[in-house]
């Protein structure tokens, strides 16, 4: 194991951790001295089906290393499930302080095309599980005064992108969920933040290639790896960053992004009341300087990353 133990006596659940990300935070916080929750069921890129044998290669690597790792392949998705993943936490290694949402599915497609089944999947996971996890800690995290949060959004939902409606949705919905978190749990010195990843997964080999825009995009994110995202995940877990909350970062290859949230851009005010038509004449034309176009993600990040 690393030197380091900035996560010493630390008990982290990491979600979706069998491959890809996950796999490379659980490994990156065991090596800086967390006993690391291994959790991944384990199924395909779309949800369907289960494998125990990713799960197991990530405790593997952990114990081959020096740490110590349990795996769970229960899903986030059912509320009793995700509360048994922290009850293991505490009866294996006495406490839960770190819970870090990773897991995720893609189902996309475009909206006039998408399925109930395809909405409902996508968001049972990522944001129902991402509130069935960091629930069941939540009152681990009151009774010991501490604990940390870490959730993964996109900047699918941040800024936008074509034929993920319920990805976006549900990742724009977790960094509301980590914000409400982050302000209902800091009496408690519970700390609560979002990451953005750019980084190659199983998941983003899914994504269309169709068009040479779309291929280009795929040989960009492939010079990206997820180790890099699980630097900053760890990070965010240290006692040391104990005055970083509420905020959401985005983590491309070797650069970190702090990246805005929504607050106001301009106002306007009339006196004797709005109309719709003074709305249409006067409010919309006076603000539309500022209006946002319809980026997506790459029209945002368009240069290689570094």
């Amino acid at each position: 194991m690393s030197e380091h133990n900035m996560l010493e006596g630390k008990v982290a659940l990491v979600t979706g951790a069998g491959r890809g990300v996950g796999a490379e935070i659980a490994k990156m916080m065991a090596s800086r001295g967390a006993k690391v929750i291994v959790n991944d069921l384990g199924g395909e890129a779309n949800g369907e089906g289960a494998d125990q044998v990713p799960a197991m290669e990530t405790v593997r690597a952990i114990r081959d290393a020096g740490g110590e790792a349990e795996a769970n392949f229960n899903s986030v998705s059912d509320f009793k499930t995700a509360q048994a993943m922290v009850d293991q936490a505490v009866d294996t290694f006495g406490s839960i302080d770190i819970v870090v949402n990773n897991a995720g599915i893609l189902r996309d497609v475009i909206f006039h095309k998408m399925t109930e089944d395809d909405w409902d999947s996508v968001i049972n996971v990522h944001l129902k599980g991402s509130f069935n996890t960091s629930r069941a800690a939540a009152t681990h995290f009151r009774e010991q005064q501490s604990g940390a949060f870490v959730h993964m959004t996109s900047t699918s939902g941040l800024i936008g992108n074509f034929g993920q409606a319920n990805y976006a949705a549900a990742k724009l919905g977790i960094v509301g969920l980590s914000k409400s978190l982050a302000l209902d749990m800091s009496r408690f010195n519970v700390r609560s933040n979002c990451i953005s990843p750019f980084a190659w997964s199983r998941m983003i080999g899914t994504i269309p290639m169709s068009t040479p825009e779309e291929k280009a995009r795929v040989e960009k994110i492939k010079q990206m790896t997820p180790d890099k995202i699980s630097v900053v995940a760890t990070a965010l877990c240290a006692d040391t960053a104990h005055n970083v909350t509420g905020q959401v970062f985005a983590v491309r290859n070797n650069e970190i992004f702090l990246m805005s949230q929504h607050r106001p851009l301009r106002g306007m005010q009339e006196g004797n009341g709005w109309t719709p038509e003074s709305v249409v004449d006067h409010a919309f034309p006076a603000m539309s300087t500022m209006f946002y176009p319809l980026d997506r993600s790459a029209d945002i990040f368009s240069w290689d990353p570094v």
